[in-house]
């Protein structure tokens, strides 16, 4: 090869290094803009699934560290005790959303994934949880996370519920 050949390779070479290189973050008001804290989520004060749904939903995104593969939401509506009369067997949502859970856990889940709990009703919510992990398998969890959004009173008994199936759990207050 030529001189002037390698010259040129050289500086190209050079130029692609420099392009990589990320730069310091004062230079770089993206970089700034994502160090900045996040404004609080406020609940909402109605029960409605229009307000909660979304709600809940910005918890899940600003709590996804750690899941390398899927969230799995599980969402009770206001009343979700009174019989669905969609519903063959005259079960309401809570019953269809416990047995969907046992299931889950009786199964395993496996690491990296998360399931994500919300409700406008906390208590409601709790006692699903605690039911369904119940009795579950101490290493049913292992790896994998499980987050609650619901009241501080809510709060102790589904950490005890969930850490006995060996998963990492993470509360967030509704407020």
């Amino acid at each position: 090869m030529s001189r002037l050949l390698i010259a040129f390779f050289a500086l190209a070479f050079g130029f692609v290094l420099t392009a990589c290189q990320s730069p310091d973050d004062e230079e770089n008001p993206a970089a700034e803009a994502a160090k900045a804290p996040l404004p609080p989520l406020v609940a909402p004060t109605s029960t409605e699934d229009k307000e909660w749904v979304p709600y809940l939903q910005q918890v899940v995104s600003r709590n996804m560290a750690g899941v390398t593969d899927r969230v799995s939401p599980y969402y009770l509506p206001a009343n979700s005790t009174e019989p669905t009369p969609e519903d063959p067997e005259g079960r309401s949502k809570y019953d269809r959303q416990l047995e969907n859970v046992n299931t889950v856990i009786s199964r395993t889940v496996l690491p990296g994934n998360m399931l994500a709990f919300g409700s406008p009703d906390s208590t409601k919510m709790a006692d699903l949880i605690v039911a369904a992990f119940t009795g579950g398998q101490p290493d049913a969890m292992k790896g994998s996370q499980v987050l609650f959004i619901g009241k501080a009173e809510d709060n102790a008994r589904v950490q005890a519920a969930v850490e006995a199936v060996g998963a990492k759990y993470i509360f967030v207050e509704a407020k």
